[in-house]
């Protein structure tokens, strides 16, 4: 049974197009292939990932945000109440008005001292600015990195500037030492924060975040497989770039350099909406949907990867229109907001209604890495 589902996986025509076989990507003399087998490298890469952003906070990060007078703002502390404790961790965190009423008849308080309740509870649970500011460090020097392998990579590539050469000879393209570790770094970054999710900073869009991870994993995994290794390489530093200016701004504002912060975020968002609406979707898109038709019938693979890459640009598309709310809340409101993160809340402020900081966006969910994203 184990080996008619391991024929069924392995199965010629899911991954290859037709007429290609696996025994024409064995490794030759002057050809050395891509293997699934590799994918497993993936793993260490990960754990040794997070164990240098362990370091790198610890020993970089944070003595930079002491030198930047970064501190964590001073909380108060919820009072002991057991019946709000129990609604808080059951139920939900933000109580609606007739929640509130029911949870005044039940403790004996007053409205308003339940309303300062939940607020400092809230308060108790949202990370610190030097969490907050040392994990946006890890990931500007992460891309920063990341970007600069994947110029290296690309440079001398005639892919690069010419997107039909991603097709020549295809499937039958040799990998290159730089394609693997430009691949195994990224793949050991996103599994890493698959591996990290349950102590990082929880953000509004948790759940896009977790497709988007694991979407990325799976066309880098596909693409490896199938040899699109090009197209990948391609994707993921478009990406990246704009990843750079995106966490770098949040360590500005999280410094208090709001003028610093706010003009890499005006740069930050002009090269997310050219990367990510319009050569991903119009130059990358149109490269694997119309390019491969010139060359080979299209196959299993060749669908599957088209429209996973089509579900990456819908979280591009919702993530653009929420850069687009904070754009307008920053030129007409002069507020520093961010639709995704809570802000500190004070005990006067109103239940609803809250200011949101920018500076808490996501990188990850600032990006959408077809293929390698």
């Amino acid at each position: 049974m184990l080996q008619t589902l391991e024929e069924w996986l392995w199965w010629e025509h899911l991954w290859l197009p037709a007429n290609v076989s696996w025994s024409d990507l064995e490794d030759k003399e002057d050809h050395v292939y891509a293997k699934a087998s590799q994918l497993y490298a993936a793993l260490p890469c990960a754990l040794g990932l997070l164990l240098v952003r362990y370091l790198f906070e610890r020993y970089l990060a944070m003595p930079l945000a002491n030198g930047w007078g970064i501190k964590d703002m001073v909380r108060l502390t919820a009072e002991q109440n057991s019946i709000l404790e129990k609604y808080f961790c059951s139920q939900t965190r933000n109580p609606s008005q007739v929640d509130m009423m029911s949870l005044c008849k039940k403790t004996g308080w007053p409205e308003r001292r339940v309303g300062v309740w939940f607020r400092r509870r809230r308060n108790q649970e949202r990370p610190g600015l030097r969490k907050r500011f040392c994990e946006a460090s890890w990931r500007c020097a992460f891309y920063v990195f990341a970007f600069l392998g994947g110029i290296l990579a690309l440079y001398n590539k005639p892919w690069l500037y010419d997107l039909k050469e991603v097709w020549a000879e295809f499937p039958k393209q040799s990998m290159l030492p730089s394609q693997y570790w430009y691949y195994l770094l990224e793949m050991g970054f996103y599994l890493s924060l698959i591996l990290s999710l349950t102590f990082d900073v929880k953000r509004k869009d948790f759940n896009e975040q977790v497709i988007h991870h694991i979407a990325t994993l799976t066309l880098l995994s596909f693409s490896w497989v199938s040899n699109y290794i090009r197209i990948g390489t391609l994707v993921m530093a478009v990406h990246d770039s704009s990843d750079i200016l995106l966490e770098g701004a949040k360590m500005f504002n999280y410094a208090k350099w709001h003028q610093t912060a706010n003009a890499m975020f005006v740069v930050f968002t002009l090269l997310f909406m050219i990367t990510r609406l319009i050569i991903f979707p119009f130059w990358l898109i149109h490269c694997t949907w119309v390019y491969p038709m010139e060359r080979f019938a299209p196959f299993f693979g060749y669908y599957f990867f088209n429209i996973m890459l089509m579900v990456l640009q819908i979280l591009h598309i919702y993530w653009a229109f929420l850069i687009s709310r904070m754009v307008y809340k920053f030129i007409f409101s002069k507020l520093e907001g961010d639709v995704r993160s809570d802000e500190e809340e004070d005990d006067s402020d109103p239940p609803k209604g809250k200011t949101h900081k920018w500076g808490h966006m996501n990188g990850a969910g600032a990006r959408g890495r077809a293929n390698g994203h």
